[in-house]
């Protein structure tokens, strides 16, 4: 095979992802050397993903192109779980004051410390319910849209997961902990709630990585997802734009986003948005007919 012309075949993603995962193999080798479970995931994971690319680009079919662009969905959650060591064998610097300090600068204080006093029980079940809506968005999203047409499933793909490479490189180079766990003596008193704000609370503890705050990636992923089905699922876009905006202020009524970590993922949505829809510009006209197709159909 041509490697320019391989080369010149990969997707946007496959670039910036791949890119994520050579940051981390390669510093993880230096820092950590090998054997080292950190260090095996991640060259595990590069290795896995060049595999899966040249499988496609070899032996063209549907079921490949699928699979590889499936392969995100795995690497993506591996990669996340084992950041919860990887970063502090990279690095034992935490953000969180500095994210304060921008977050006093633009509005005088963050807003967790503000919306303490807006603290109710049940209140604090919608939020967590609104924020725990996050994981099951997701997943559908992840498998509605690699099951739909090849040129839709793909640009979702390209703008997410580049999206989720610059987002993982920003816990690397910004690893935070987030006002529930580094101002926790700060607050006046706890969230309190029901069974909904429990089970929030516990799964976050044993889910999150420990350094999962800038640039927040439940806005971030959450407002792609929203705006990308506006355009191809206007459906979804008008069932899930409320609980999106109650994902969003949940973020820090629950202490777990800066604000800053709220603005840097909204740009990065946009700019994820404007990747997914500019990357394949020839594809228009076959994602406008779609389009029209499914407005006929009533969908």
């Amino acid at each position: 095979m041509d490697y320019e012309r391989m080369l010149k075949q990969l997707l946007l993603h496959e670039w910036i992802f791949g890119v994520y995962l050579l940051v981390m193999a390669a510093s993880l080798s230096v820092a950590e050397g090998f054997p080292n479970l950190d260090t095996g995931v991640f060259w595990g994971l590069l290795i896995a993903n060049i595999t899966v690319i040249l499988a496609s680009l070899y032996h063209k079919s549907s079921t490949l192109w699928r699979l590889r662009l499936g392969y995100y969905i795995v690497a993506m959650n591996i990669a996340f779980q084992q950041m919860r060591t990887a970063i502090p064998a990279l690095r034992d610097y935490r953000a969180d004051m500095d994210l304060e300090a921008i977050d006093n600068w633009l509005i005088g204080a963050t807003p967790s410390l503000i919306l303490q006093n807006w603290l109710h029980p049940l209140l604090s079940d919608i939020m967590s319910f609104c924020y725990f809506l996050y994981l099951p968005y997701l997943a559908i999203s992840l498998f509605w849209y690699l099951f739909s047409p090849l040129h839709v499933a793909k640009r979702f793909y390209v703008g997410l997961f580049s999206l989720y490479g610059i987002g993982f490189l920003g816990y690397l180079t910004v690893p935070a902990a987030g006002p529930y766990l580094a101002m926790v003596d700060r607050f006046l008193k706890p969230i309190e709630g029901g069974w909904l704000t429990t089970i929030n609370a516990t799964l976050i503890a044993a889910g999150s990585n420990g350094t999962d705050v800038f640039p927040s990636l439940h806005c971030a992923v959450s407002g792609y997802i929203l705006f990308f089905d506006r355009r191809f699922k206007p459906w979804r876009f008008y069932v899930y734009f409320l609980p999106c905006m109650g994902l969003w202020i949940s973020t820090v009524y629950l202490r777990y986003h800066y604000l800053i970590d709220l603005i840097a993922g909204f740009i990065l949505a946009v700019f994820s948005l404007w990747l997914a829809f500019k990357i394949h510009p020839g594809d228009e006209h076959e994602i406008s007919s779609a389009i029209r197709g499914r407005a006929r159909a009533g969908s």
